[in-house]
């Protein structure tokens, strides 16, 4: 990957990088290594990709209506409210709310145009992106996507407009995450040719329902189907829930209130008593029920017809992941921009104070989240295509279809932590200024942390990712519970789990190509992205199959399954989390190998080795515990690292201008100043 010499020839000790005087500036090194230079402009094209002019609008639009963002300080949460529903019909006006919906119907036609322009709305101001979704992703979404040519027909249009606001009703108080549980029934009356929609108790009303408190007037519902007194699970039917600005008939709203952020999205409870809907607003595209009261589905088995179902609205987990990456990049520009201004303490006999990311700890705590920000970027824009090409046909088989649902949730997962920990570390290392709310931290930080647990608490999401991982995608397990998980795996051999995972033949390609044998991780150098990713493999295959051994040892003692699987739930994320960082840093290695050769190639070079070596420093116990790494060698990871962030930091101000955050995004004129 790097243009420099193998730590198998050189040792990381030995390797000198560039320092800085006094003011800054580049000192040559005493290695002869020559530092790149960034072509800022360049490099943010390569970031923005094939949707550059779809950027360019968000980007224009964003300056435009920059005022909210002190707005939101000032104003009433109602009010708030108002001003985030006017803009987001506003932005409804330009064309980019609409880029995943059919052209026929307004729309533009393109979902990876809808992600890249949901993705840069992500340096605004978060309650307006949060609008955006519910509306144009999970309201909209779902009626494309669950519906068929009558709801298309009819609601599309109003919709694309923001014309017709919508909620999506999913959640519910007492279910969360286990939707196949939720308690909302929708009961089919042959006699008047409708479908009773009735919250069976208290808890089972739907709950954090976006646009429910003030503005919406159709929901789509999520509800156990019964037809004819018997169950047929989970379907979705769009239901009115305001009339002339009032609750409908039977519908029973309540607002959520006062929220740690986003308080510019109306989000509400919505309970329904006996409220009757036509037989025409199941979305019907898996499955529809006649006029005489016939259940009809071209998918027989229940949990793969709701699996089927889910799989369709997996834009939503795309959505926030790429926008936990956004807000990412706001963070780092303003906590780097402030590093490369603000001195403290005296280094030197000149009596000038350093800039604070001359200092090694500075360079340490901000420029491995930068290098991991751009990895995550490059993994997104894999998924993206990968999205688009599923919804768009290009890509329709069934194993292409569960890849895509399995990278959905890890990304998102990965990339909504990564943005509550790096807003947090960029925020403490811009002081008591970081602080301040006018320095825009306080409402990334309040805005961004429910990321983590909207379209998906991330660890159950991880357990989708898991499943996949321990039988190759097998669709019998991936349409299984925890519960069937556990019997599942306690009935094959482990070694046939292991050998079905892709990484496991991966790794042996890995351990023919690299020198040494058994001791390649030993030999190999440390900039060697071969080595790199042979180390994430070989953690990733290790945890996988220690899970499956434990799934089955436990069920062969005679231990119920979910008691099992409760005790393995550790190992059986932390292999999902394996697996999704192998991933991402192959994301970045195959970015930067279609490099041409040139400074870019060089400086995104250093990002790679960056951030793969900080992975495996950052779990290096388990590499040592396991065998792959020596005393000795891990130090000399640690070495890198720290000689990586000296080469890096030169470049870093230009690294995150390439982000394209528009200045005013940014306010924080306090922290950074002039260099805005």
């Amino acid at each position: 990957m790097s243009t420099q010499t193998p730590a198998a020839e050189t040792p990381a000790a030995e390797t000198t990088a560039p320092t800085t005087d006094e003011s800054g500036a580049l000192r040559p090194a005493a290695d002869g290594y020559v530092q790149p230079a960034v072509d800022v402009p360049a490099l943010t094209r390569l970031l923005d990709g094939r949707y550059a002019e779809v950027r360019a609008l968000v980007r224009h639009n964003l300056v435009e209506h920059a005022e909210i963002l002190t707005d939101a300080e000032t104003l009433s949460r109602a009010d708030y409210r108002d001003r985030v529903r006017d803009l987001t019909v506003v932005l409804a006006a330009t064309g980019q709310t609409g880029m995943g919906f059919p052209v026929e119907f307004g729309g533009g036609g393109d979902v990876g145009a809808s992600i890249a322009a949901f993705e840069t709305l992500a340096f605004g101001d978060l309650s307006v992106l949060v609008k955006v979704g519910v509306q144009f992703g999970l309201f909209g979404g779902a009626i494309q996507q669950l519906g068929t040519e009558r709801h298309h027909e009819r609601y599309l249009r109003p919709l694309i407009t923001g014309e017709l606001l919508g909620c999506f009703a999913m959640t519910e108080t007492g279910h969360g995450s286990n939707v196949q549980a939720i308690g909302t029934v929708a009961t089919y009356d042959v006699a008047t040719g409708e479908f009773v929609i009735t919250t069976t108790r208290e808890d089972a009303g739907k709950d954090y329902i976006g646009n429910a408190a003030a503005h919406g007037e159709l929901a789509v519902v999520f509800a156990q189907l019964e037809v004819g007194g018997e169950g047929r699970g989970v379907h979705a039917f769009v239901v009115p829930i305001r009339v002339d600005g009032e609750p409908a008939p039977g519908v029973r709203i309540e607002d959520d209130g006062l929220k740690m952020g986003l308080n510019g999205v109306d989000n509400g409870r919505l309970w329904f008593d006996e409220v009757r809907v036509p037989r025409e607003s199941l979305l019907n595209r898996f499955a529809d029920v006649t006029a005489a009261g016939v259940y009809e589905s071209s998918i027989e088995n229940p949990n793969r017809r709701f699996f089927t179902m889910l799989g369709t609205l997996v834009t939503g987990r795309v959505s926030v992941g790429a926008a936990g990456i956004s807000a990412s990049k706001v963070a780092l520009t303003i906590a780097v921009k402030y590093a490369l201004q603000r001195r403290q303490f005296e280094v030197s006999d000149d009596g000038e104070e350093e800039l604070l990311l001359n200092y090694g700890m500075h360079q340490r705590r901000l420029l491995p989240l930068l290098a991991r920000t751009y990895a995550l970027h490059f993994a997104q824009e894999e998924l993206s295509t990968q999205l688009h090409d599923v919804l768009s046909g290009v890509s329709d088989d069934e194993q292409t279809k569960r890849e895509l649902e399995s990278r959905a949730a890890g990304t998102k997962a990965l990339g909504t932590w990564h943005a509550t920990r790096t807003i947090q570390e960029c925020r403490e290392a811009c002081g008591g200024a970081g602080y301040l709310a006018e320095n825009r931290f306080a409402a990334l930080k309040a805005d961004t942390d429910v990321f983590t647990t909207f379209e998906g608490d991330n660890h159950v999401l991880l357990q989708l990712v898991a499943k996949g991982l321990l039988t190759d995608y097998a669709s019998e397990f991936e349409d299984m519970d925890q519960l069937g998980m556990a019997r599942f795996v306690a009935g094959l051999a482990v070694e046939t789990v292991v050998e079905k995972t892709r990484v496991h033949q991966l790794l042996e390609r890995v351990r023919d190509l690299l020198p040494g044998g058994d001791e390649w991780d030993q030999e190999a150098g440390l900039l060697d992205p071969e080595y790199q990713l042979a180390m994430l493999r070989f953690r990733e295959e290790h945890m996988i199959s220690g899970a499956a051994r434990r799934l089955k040892r436990g069920v062969d003692q005679g231990m119920p399954a979910g008691a099992v699987f409760s005790r393995v739930q550790d190992h059986v994320i932390g292999a999902a989390d394996a697996h999704m960082e192998r991933l991402v840093l192959e994301a970045f290695v195959a970015r930067t190998r279609a490099l041409p050769e040139g400074d870019q190639k060089v400086a995104l070079n250093l990002l790679c080795d960056l951030y793969a070596l900080s992975v495996i420093e950052a779990d290096r116990a388990w590499f040592m515990e396991h065998g792959r790494l020596s005393t000795q060698r891990s130090k000399a990871i640690s070495r890198e690292v720290a000689s990586l962030c000296r080469k890096v930091r030169p470049l870093a101000g230009d690294l995150v201008d390439a982000f394209g955050v528009p200045t005013e995004m940014l306010r924080a004129a306090a922290l950074i100043g002039d260099l805005a």
